[in-house]
């Protein structure tokens, strides 16, 4: 296999579409066409890392290598020696920070996981959604809708294959050179269709597109696309749950360290003896999202950085919060990333960093 058959199934998991404007996932120093036998999975690329490269092809890190431009690079800086040892290791470094933090399965399932929360849902939607109208020739409307559904698109919440059907006359006339499905060049033609609707996530757009041609009998395909007001609620930052029965915060608060690993919480703002059942959670800085789980009715937030005056603002508003350390919150990522890559690539040499 090729790195870029590793890259394009994270990517189909956890799509660069989804990506903070800020951020800078993705590629960020090497060639992805070439073989791939060995990946090394970690949260950062660290000069313990770069002095070990030796038959590494691919390494896959959390938080990008180059978040802004450098302005020089040199070999006795920290960054300048990561360069250099990538570079002459022929070994490519691919990041994947928020779209693994934002996309349905990723950091917020994880995190939401450890805990058990039911009807977990994002704290702050991410994504876009579109229409797609398409028109089909009566009779091959099923066969181009799940060519459509199978790429990703028809989800309204809890519902699959969702689509909307109406049927109407097309016309067209084939031109010089036209190889028309119905009809003869130079004569007007006038056909049974269905016009076709459905909706697709923004990020799963070329992909969709892509099996609706394929499919689609017609040699030039007639579709509209059109954006919706409507956020994707799959993806998006943070997770909010319910716990399956009422618990002490306290208890929740250590169980939630003991999943990622003993972590101890670094900062406590409210009341830890008060019983909770929904739940609000964020990896990484969270401190952003206060206003939003306060909003959803959280009675408990656990965080990776919080902040003090976010920290002082849940309290005052009756809700518990906790940072447990940004590090600590996103360490799930190389485990769940190396668990992935093993199930899909059995021969591939997997290592956590």
């Amino acid at each position: 296999m090729e790195r870029q058959d590793v890259v394009a199934f994270l990517d189909d998991l956890f799509p660069p579409a989804l990506a903070e404007p800020w951020d800078r996932s993705g590629l960020q120093v090497g060639p992805l066409q070439a073989p791939c036998r060995r990946v090394v999975v970690a949260l950062d690329f660290s000069l313990a890392l770069a002095s070990d490269l030796e038959g590494v092809d691919l390494v896959v890190t959390h938080h990008p290598l180059l978040f802004r431009p450098p302005e020089r690079v040199l070999p006795e800086t920290p960054l300048g020696a990561k360069l250099v040892a990538l570079l002459r290791a022929g070994a490519a470094l691919y990041a994947i920070h928020t779209p693994y933090d934002v996309a349905h399965g990723g950091l917020g399932e994880v995190l939401a996981s450890s805990l058990n929360l039911k009807s977990v849902r994002p704290l702050a939607p991410r994504g876009r959604l579109l229409k797609l109208v398409v028109f089909v020739p009566l009779g091959h409307e099923d066969a181009v809708a799940q060519a459509l559904f199978g790429a990703g698109a028809g989800h309204i919440g809890n519902y699959a294959h969702c689509s909307f059907r109406a049927p109407g006359t097309g016309t067209f006339l084939p031109g010089e050179g036209a190889r028309p499905f119905l009809g003869a060049v130079g004569a007007e033609e006038r056909a049974d269709e269905i016009r076709l609707e459905t909706v697709v996530p923004a990020e799963r757009l070329p992909r969709v597109l892509a099996a609706m041609r394929a499919t689609h009998p017609y040699e030039e395909v007639a579709y509209d696309l059109y954006p919706l007001e409507l956020a994707s609620p799959r993806h998006g930052l943070g997770r909010l749950g319910e716990l399956p029965e009422p618990r002490r915060a306290e208890d929740v608060v250590s169980a939630f360290g003991e999943a990622l690993g003993g972590a101890e919480p670094r900062a406590v703002y409210g009341d830890l003896g008060r019983t909770v059942r929904r739940v609000a959670l964020c990896g990484g800085s969270g401190g952003s999202l206060v206003g939003d789980a306060l909003g959803a009715g959280a009675e408990l937030y656990l965080t990776g950085e919080l902040g003090y005056h976010n920290g002082l603002a849940a309290s005052e508003a009756g809700m518990t919060a906790l940072a447990f350390g940004h590090r600590e919150t996103e360490a799930p990522f190389v485990g769940h990333v190396a668990s992935l890559l093993r199930e899909r690539f059995p021969t591939l040499g997997v290592e956590e960093r």
